[in-house]
């Protein structure tokens, strides 16, 4: 697949880049595995002498054994000797870099806590003495949330407040989407685009094999996933085990019960048989994999909580995948296509109002957007955009099929709102249906 969008990532990384030869920049990209973040920096760096040092697990000279290698192909220089430090090959770099501008990317940093946690400390010694006179483009990412977080944002830790930039890598968003589909498949339905978006979530990696591998409608989309050496398989537990650590398997239950609807801390304790505020606010602030919803002018201090998975691909594999994991252990994937298929409408309905949600985003020109349930959970509407400036409402129903959008229901469900806020007082409201038909 071709390298697609990221026109605002990269025209920020040859900003940084410009600015390094001046003086030495140092850049933090994270981002969820998969997401496309060594492309997006590889190509940022085209045209420069760029080192690239991929951080294995493995022992640390052999590490430098072939950053040393890296360091002569790609700078034409000699190394004098083994080095087996990966402290003391940062300081040679640094010092190179007073005399001669290039492009360092550490891919996978995160994995020096594993390797040689004093690192981070070298690294700020040499970094802190040296920067004044470097013209080094220092770029350094990493995959899991947790630690990025630990090595970068806590006060105590050694590379604390050294980074000059920071850079979030998202998925592609949902124009991007379509018009990846429209490039692949230009006879694609509104039922492709949703089963592209609901699997994908607009991750880089997960959007290529659907691409590579011309997987692009609903049916040879679920091909692709649903059989024996899938990839998508067994992404969902390779990519969290490492964040979650022996307590791993409480998380999975806490994301698979949200992911099939039991989504307040009630239901969620429940299913789970113990208290789960820590569990929950961890994936909400260190993980970055929930969000935590309430229903629009509500009052900060409201209970009326929901807690939604924010990654796409994971809310399938957590309701399909990881729920039906005993199936997939005897290889009855024809069984739990059937699932997927009897349940997918449900399912696809909930990720449509996500879509709108993006796809309102995206299009900009609003102040705020949410949805709104009584404490009872029955008086629901699914989306309400505003633009507070103009004094604009959109109220909206959202279904996969536009014949079952209720307009007089919308009304009511909105004319009950209304009597419990004064937030819409004066505003031109407007209500609208959405479904398959609209995307």
């Amino acid at each position: 697949m071709k390298f697609y969008n990221r026109e605002n990532e990269i025209r920020r990384l040859h900003e940084i880049r410009t600015q390094s030869i001046e003086n030495a920049q140092f850049t933090v990209v994270t981002g969820r595995r998969r997401v496309g973040k060594t492309q997006l920096l590889l190509k940022a760096a085209e045209g420069r002498p760029t080192l690239y040092f991929f951080v294995s697990r493995k022992a640390e000279a052999f590490l430098c054994d072939d950053f040393g290698q890296e360091i002569v192909e790609k700078l034409q220089i000699p190394m004098l000797g083994n080095v087996s430090s990966f402290s003391r090959l940062f300081k040679f770099l640094m010092q190179l870099s007073t005399t001669q501008s290039f492009n360092l990317i550490i891919d996978e940093f995160q994995e020096f806590l594993n390797i040689n946690p004093s690192i981070y400390s070298d690294m700020q010694r040499d970094w802190d003495t040296l920067k004044a006179q470097s013209k080094m483009n220092l770029l350094v990412c990493g995959s899991v949330h947790s630690l990025m977080h630990r090595i970068f944002e806590d006060y105590k830790a050694p590379l604390f407040g050294r980074a000059t930039h920071f850079l979030q890598l998202k998925p592609f968003k949902v124009s991007v989407l379509k018009a990846i589909l429209a490039e692949n498949n230009p006879n694609f339905t509104p039922e492709d685009i949703l089963a592209l978006y609901a699997f994908s979530g607009g991750v880089a990696k997960y959007v290529q094999l659907f691409v590579d591998n011309k997987a692009l409608t609903l049916k040879k989309m679920l091909d692709l996933m649903l059989r024996e050496d899938s990839f998508f398989v067994a992404d969902g537990k390779s990519m969290l085990i490492e964040e979650f650590g022996k307590d791993y398997a409480v998380y999975f239950t806490i994301l698979s019960a949200i992911a099939r609807g039991e989504n307040t801390r009630g239901k969620i304790e429940s299913v789970v048989g113990k208290e789960v505020g820590g569990y929950i606010t961890r994936m909400e602030n260190d993980y970055g994999l929930l969000s935590k919803t309430t229903p629009l002018f509500a009052k900060s201090e409201t209970k009326n909580v929901r807690y939604v998975i924010e990654d796409n691909f994971l809310t399938f594999w957590f309701r399909f995948i990881y729920k039906y994991s005993h199936i997939i252990e005897i290889k009855q994937f024809g069984e739990l296509r059937k699932i997927i298929e009897r349940d997918y409408a449900t399912f696809s309905g909930k990720v449509l109002e996500k879509y709108f949600r993006d796809k309102f985003i995206e299009q900009g020109g609003i102040t705020k957007i949410g949805g709104y349930w009584d404490k009872s959970g029955e008086n629901e509407i699914d989306l309400i955009v505003l633009n507070e400036i103009e004094k604009k409402a959109q109220i909206i129903e959202i279904k996969r099929n536009e014949k079952q959008i209720r307009y007089n229901i919308l009304k009511e469900k909105a004319t009950s709102m209304l009597a419990k806020t004064e937030r819409l007082k004066g505003y031109n409201i407007e209500y609208k249906g959405l479904s398959m038909v609209d995307m």
